[in-house]
């Protein structure tokens, strides 16, 4: 009985641990959580090449705090293409709210997600960005999880990111520590990281540890991820995300 007891108060301390950071977010207003979606910023940022001035093919990934009380957990994370000479960009992304959700459509490419900013994760340009964009769409459309939507620990819409990421050769990208759902893996429980510099293992995107140059290493557990990157120093918490050097955009 006093070794149970002992578990749970360790269980009971682990969760609080992890919730640390999602609960200081919420108490410092970080997120926004009593207004309704249609009054919240949705405007550019100005970081895509404008199709009128730029003709090169353009692959971008972006990520912005997730809508509502989501935001002190997570990051929603989508992909811009623009093909070469094309007049427009096209998002790739899952939207838990449609079925099936993942949503391909003319929009813009880096607008805020509901009152938060974006941040550029990757960014391609030219050849590379043209040999991408046909192999993306085709992984977008192999999603095999199309009408399934779990917020936690995934199959959501970081879980697809992560799923066109490895699908594509070459497609290298940084995902942030608290893109929940990044871990799920489909058909397996080992993976290349996103990044392409290490591997990991994860159980149902609930434990799991990752080891790679560029991530560093990542601990998983209940679906919330902490760690340390060495090589551009930085610690990463739950629900905060980095403290330190900014994640390297990756690209070509």
């Amino acid at each position: 009985m006093k070794m149970l007891l002992r578990w749970l108060l360790i269980f009971v301390a682990l969760v609080a641990l992890l919730l640390v950071g999602p609960v200081w977010i919420l108490a410092s207003n970080q997120v926004v959580t009593d207004s309704p979606w249609s009054s919240l910023d949705r405007s550019s940022a100005g970081i895509a090449p404008d199709p009128a001035v730029s003709s090169e093919a353009v692959v971008q990934v972006y990520s912005a705090r997730a809508y509502n009380w989501r935001g002190a957990f997570g990051e929603h994370i989508w992909i811009a293409t623009k093909a070469e000479d094309a007049d427009s960009y096209r998002l790739h992304q899952v939207l838990s709210w449609r079925r099936p959700t993942v949503v391909s459509s003319i929009d813009t490419p880096d607008r805020a997600w509901f009152g938060n900013p974006p941040t550029l994760l990757a960014d391609y340009r030219g050849d590379a960005a043209t040999q991408m964009i046909p192999q993306i769409e085709v992984a977008a459309a192999d999603y095999p999880q199309a009408e399934l939507y779990r917020v936690w620990p995934g199959p959501n819409s970081n879980s697809f990111i992560a799923w066109v990421i490895r699908e594509v050769p070459g497609f290298q990208v940084t995902l942030p520590v608290t893109a929940i759902g990044k871990d799920y893996i489909f058909n397996g429980v080992f993976a290349a990281a996103p990044s392409g510099t290490g591997y990991q293992v994860s159980l149902g995107g609930v434990v799991g540890i990752m080891l790679a140059l560029e991530e560093g290493i990542e601990l998983n557990l209940l679906g919330l991820s902490f760690g340390l990157d060495v090589m551009r120093p930085a610690l990463k918490l739950p629900g905060i995300g980095r403290l330190g050097m900014p994640a390297k955009v990756l690209g070509g």
